[in-house]
């Protein structure tokens, strides 16, 4: 998105008694890999396990200010986004990509001009089977995420709403 992301400090001061669920915190593990370190959108998913093939098809499509989040089930194993996919998430005008697992070319990656959020790099890369799903609820780190919520995420972290804030 063009607008400018709101502090997600910012966010937390305004939602600090929200326990409805509507409004929450991922845990701090995350690491920046793209070139924007401040992005928010609402959220479209994939569930997957060391297999990006679901992850390529969201990326080579139009984002639409979208932040596509994977439930890659914190595998440290595979890489589920790399340099090509990075470069296909910015130029199809994705705002992001949150991934619960591992990236690869991060060089590439700091190029590229989309926010990139995941655990940590690793060289391998996935085997394409045509395995996993789009646009279902998926859990990252313990935290429910669902297609619509919207998602915001700067340099003090990744907070999810169920609605535009």
């Amino acid at each position: 998105m063009n607008t400018p992301s709101p502090a997600t400090c910012d966010l937390c001061d305004a939602h600090k008694s929200d326990d409805s669920g509507a409004f929450r915190v991922l845990p701090p593990v995350w690491r920046h890999f793209g070139a924007r370190r401040r992005f928010h959108g609402p959220v479209s998913t994939v569930q997957c396990f060391e297999d990006n093939s679901r992850v390529k098809e969201a990326v080579e499509s139009a984002g639409e200010g979208r932040v596509l989040v994977v439930d890659g089930g914190g595998s440290m194993r595979r890489a589920l986004l790399g340099g090509n996919l990075g470069a296909a998430a910015a130029r199809n005008g994705w705002a992001g990509v949150v991934i619960d697992g591992c990236v690869r070319d991060v060089a590439e990656l700091a190029g590229s001009e989309v926010g990139i959020c995941a655990l940590a790099p690793v060289p391998l890369p996935t085997q394409r089977r045509g395995e996993g799903q789009r646009d279902v609820a998926v859990r990252v780190q313990g935290v429910w995420v669902r297609p619509g919520d919207w998602l915001y995420a700067d340099e003090d972290g990744i907070v999810v709403a169920a609605t535009a804030l």
